[in-house]
């Protein structure tokens, strides 16, 4: 061991000298832990300090290091810093964008390094945990979905192995494995908020940042590292995380919907002066309603959004589309009803209790993970913001307006596409729905 850190060292201080390394970045670089938790603020160099921990420590105990990302864009930029670090410290390596993993819909990407040693960058999930061996770094472990089946599906094989563990993250509310693991006595701990950053070098404005961010609650949990009580959520990350799918892509093309087996779903949530139109696709396949694509407007004219939305619509795989016909939505809502009939768009005004009925169904489906959604952090943090109220009169309110930068749009939308498939026709068969069940406290 005295030799592999001295090796870690020695070549930690060449790195420094191609990309000079913050103390914090040093430390945890040149760290023996064999279990290690960082909690690291955004844009501290987490996932460029880690990737570089993991390439040097694999070159020098000649192990396979695997990588688990919370999707595949994420993978693949976790490896393009791998590769850039092997090409500063002059390691030979060779690129793979590799087969489907077995059973999965991910691409295994490789880097294939000197004495046969691989990086291995996945998707996580537990199916991709369980099928490796060597060393593993969980990068931002809070955003996983299933994040315990894929604790342990892989750690039984780290303990066998004599296998090495990072996990590193920002905080995601306080219900998941990485919250829990920050009073694991067998890990060691690194807590990096942006000001700790910022003293030790980061050229970071952190008054500019705070205020351009717009929203308090999250620049505390996404920069200053706090795990959040989410006792108000109307949906937790954990719930959200339990139905991402990092296999589904948000940007899907209309031409490619059009090419859609599946009947089409669509839900329109009409932009306020600032706020976005969204526009949410999905299919039913079997018991569940999976996102094809999400489009976002903001700032656009009338015509502009009348015109894509109308390019959804006229897909013959649309089955039925529920649209936002409150305040400015009545005009676009009206003119899609009239393009394409009534029996295909309806216009959807909300009322208190329309919208709770229509937020309780959409949590079921979450709940019952009879929705699958893209792993995209828009969307995760979209839905967060809508908190559940009890109002002086006793009555439960959803509300977003606290979360200053957040109206829950993308939530909205989603729950008029939803409400869609729910209320199709050709539905009763394929969707079942559990019965609502209110108290003071919420929805159960």
């Amino acid at each position: 061991m005295v030799n592999q850190q001295e090796g870690i060292a020695t070549v930690a201080a060449t790195a420094k000298c191609f990309v000079p390394l913050l103390e914090y970045q040093r430390e945890d670089v040149e760290s023996s832990d064999r279990f290690r938790w960082n909690c690291w603020s955004r844009q501290t160099g987490k996932s460029f300090t880690k990737s570089l921990r993991r390439v040097l420590r694999g070159v020098l105990r000649r192990r396979n290091q695997v990588f688990l990302s919370a999707g595949e864009r994420q993978s693949r930029e976790l490896m393009a810093k791998a590769r850039q670090h092997c090409q500063v410290l002059k390691i030979a390596t060779e690129l793979v964008d590799s087969d489907y993993f077995s059973g999965t819909s991910f691409k295994q990407l490789e880097l294939r390094l000197p004495g046969g040693v691989k990086v291995i960058g996945l998707p996580a999930n537990p199916q991709t945990a369980r099928g490796f061996s060597g060393d593993l770094f969980l990068d931002e472990f809070a955003m996983h979905a299933d994040d315990r089946e894929i604790w342990a599906a892989m750690f039984p094989t780290l303990l066998r192995g004599d296998g090495e563990l990072d996990v590193a993250s920002t905080p995601k509310g306080i219900k998941n494995t990485f919250a829990r693991l920050r009073d694991n006595p067998e890990f060691g701990h690194s807590t990096v908020t942006l000001p700790d950053a910022v003293a030790q070098g980061l050229d970071v404005d952190i008054d500019q940042l705070r205020r351009s961010m717009g929203d308090e609650q999250l620049f505390r949990q996404e920069f200053l590292c706090e795990f959040i009580d989410e006792s108000t959520a109307f949906l937790t990350h954990a719930q959200i995380g339990a139905c991402e799918d990092a296999g589904l892509d948000r940007h899907t093309p209309v031409s490619v919907l059009a090419a859609e087996k599946e009947d089409l779903f669509v839900g329109v949530d009409i932009g306020r002066r600032h706020d976005l139109t969204v526009v949410w696709v999905v299919a039913r396949r079997g018991d569940a309603l999976v996102t094809r694509s999400v489009i976002e407007m903001r700032g656009e004219t009338f015509r502009s959004q009348s015109q894509r939305i109308g390019e959804v619509l006229s897909l013959r795989n649309v089955r039925r589309c529920c649209i936002d016909a409150g305040g400015i939505g009545m005009q676009l809502a009206e003119a899609a009803q009239e393009d394409f009939g009534r029996h295909k768009v309806e216009c959807v005004t909300f009322t208190a209790g329309l919208k709770t009925e229509m937020a309780s169904r959409l949590r079921i489906a979450v709940e019952d993970r009879a929705i699958r959604i893209p792993a995209d952090e828009a969307i995760r943090n979209d839905w967060h913001s809508l908190e559940r109220r009890v109002s002086p009169s006793g009555r439960i309110v959803l509300d977003s307006s606290r979360r200053e930068g957040h109206h829950a749009d993308r939530f909205w939308a989603a729950a008029l596409a939803v409400h869609a498939a729910a209320d199709d026709p050709g539905a009763a068969e394929s969707m079942t729905i559990r019965k609502l069940r209110y108290d003071r406290r919420g929805i159960w």
